[in-house]
């Protein structure tokens, strides 16, 4: 009796080992997806960062910032900083997923075709952080992955952040925290186990026009502008990746 209660003893402690030892290579897989993901949603948003000048000209019609054009800009991009190839997606472990993304982010731009060759008008608030919340929705609707923009001071009510944002972004917001280290915790959403990864955003120069000083005064869009700094931490972008 001894024996056999010893021998399920070291079952149960094996078995537990292994589930372990799985559950943090689907952590560290589900991790490295999110990772992709986050790089190629900041190239697509990076691309309509630099056209927003050709986007915003009353003047012209055709602006020619369509979502093929717009698409292979963010295909190169993400190769350059990545050495992945989306044009070329078998072998990629996370091909369909990142592909998803390009597909989302290609449906918003091609919706948003009637307002960006509008003319006579300059500011059509088609802008980075709009563009990158539209291609999160899509995404979920693709593939049940949340990607979104978040920030104690958010201004769009979907990018409010839940507890554990709340909390992460407090974590970064410490001054002993590593600068641009991504954080990573497999936790229950909707009662689903879930990787959730944050990294941590930084106001840079581009961002100032909105969300710099005078801190209050009215920007473009007519939102207030929260006094931003350039290089200090303006928030984060969230994924809850379902383990599945």
């Amino acid at each position: 009796m001894r024996v056999l209660v010893s021998l399920l003893s070291v079952g149960i402690m094996v078995c537990a080992l292994l589930w372990g030892e799985t559950a943090h290579a689907k952590t560290t897989d589900e991790a490295e997806t999110a990772e992709l993901l986050i790089m190629l949603l900041k190239a697509g948003r990076a691309v309509v960062s630099e056209h927003q000048a050709l986007i915003n000209d009353a003047e012209k019609a055709d602006k020619g910032f369509t979502d093929e054009m717009a698409g292979q800009k963010i295909l190169a991009r993400f190769k350059a900083e990545t050495e992945i190839d989306l044009t070329r997606p078998s072998g990629i472990p996370q091909g369909e997923v990142l592909l998803a993304m390009v597909q989302s982010q290609r449906e918003v731009i091609r919706d948003a075709q009637p307002v960006i060759n509008k003319q006579g008008i300059g500011f059509k608030g088609f802008v980075p952080s709009l563009f990158a919340r539209k291609v999160g929705q899509k995404l979920f609707a693709k593939t049940g992955i949340r990607v979104k923009l978040t920030a104690m001071d958010y201004r769009f009510p979907g990018n409010q952040p839940d507890d554990f944002e709340t909390e992460v972004l407090r974590v970064f917001s410490d001054p002993h925290y590593p600068k641009g280290k991504r954080y990573v915790k497999l936790s229950a959403v909707d009662d689903e186990q879930a990787v959730r990864v944050m990294y941590p955003e930084y106001a840079e120069a581009t961002c100032l026009m909105c969300h710099g000083d005078p801190k209050g005064e009215r920007d473009v869009t007519g939102m207030k502008k929260e006094g931003w700094k350039e290089g200090e931490l303006a928030g984060a972008i969230s994924v809850v990746m379902p383990v599945r």
